[in-house]
C-alpha cells in the first residue's frame, strides 16, 4: 500500500496532478481542496495517498492533508459512497465544513452537494455522526460552533458558488465575513465578498 508520495508536482489539473519521483510519474485523483494547495509545476509537493484496489484496476487518491484522507475513507466506507462520490465532496465542501454538516445533521448541505441525494445524505449523516463526534478530529473553537448549520452563510455560499466563484475561496471569504461581524445580512456578506 502506497500511503504517500513524495516528490516533484510534474502537471496538474482540477482532477488530477502527476507526481514524478526519480522519474516515475504516478496519476493521483484529488479534490479541488487539494487542488488549490498545490504549488506550480516542477515545485515539490507531498500528497496522502489512498490507494483503491478493484478487480480491473488500481486509483491512486491524494489529499493536502492526513484529516482529508481520513475523512475521504469515513465517507468511503458508508454504504452507496464510492471513491469518485467522496472526492466530489471533499471537492464541494472542505473537510471542517463537511464534518459540520454531518454533525449538526445539516441534510440540505450535505444534500447540495452534485450527485448526493436526500436517502444517500441521510445515510451519510447516520452512519458518521456519532463516530465524528467520537474522534473529536473537529476543532471545538465557537467560531465552528456558531458556523454549524448557519442558514445565512450557506445562502451566502449557494449564492456566490452560483455566481462562479470557487467554493474553496467562497467559503474563506464569507467565513472572514462572519468572523469579523456575525450578524450580517445574507446580502451584506455577499456585497463584502464581491468587493
Amino acid at each position: 500500500m502506497i500511503a504517500y508520495l513524495d516528490g516533484t508536482l510534474a502537471y496538474k489539473e482540477a482532477s488530477y496532478a502527476i507526481i514524478d519521483i526519480q522519474g516515475l510519474g504516478y496519476e493521483v485523483f484529488i479534490s479541488l481542496q487539494t487542488y488549490s494547495t498545490l504549488p506550480g509545476g516542477g515545485a515539490p509537493v507531498k500528497l496522502f495517498i489512498h490507494h483503491n484496489f478493484r478487480e480491473d484496476n488500481q486509483t491512486l487518491f491524494g489529499f493536502a492533508s492526513a484529516d482529508e484522507k481520513s475523512l475521504f475513507r469515513e465517507l468511503i466506507a458508508v454504504s452507496g459512497v464510492g471513491p469518485n462520490t467522496a472526492l466530489g465532496m471533499l471537492s464541494a465542501m472542505s473537510p471542517q465544513d463537511l464534518r459540520l454538516a454531518i454533525m449538526s445533521e445539516n441534510v440540505r448541505a450535505v444534500q447540495a452537494i452534485k450527485g448526493i441525494g436526500a436517502k444517500t445524505a441521510q445515510r451519510i449523516i447516520l452512519e458518521l455522526k456519532d463516530k465524528m463526534k467520537k474522534s473529536g478530529l473537529l476543532p471545538d473553537t465557537p467560531t465552528y460552533r456558531q458556523q454549524a448549520g448557519n442558514p445565512v452563510r450557506e445562502e451566502a455560499l449557494a449564492a456566490l458558488v452560483a455566481l462562479g466563484f470557487p467554493r474553496p475561496s467562497a467559503e474563506k471569504s464569507v467565513d472572514d465575513i462572519l468572523n469579523a461581524d456575525s450578524s450580517l445580512s445574507v446580502e451584506d456578506i455577499i456585497r463584502k465578498a464581491l468587493r
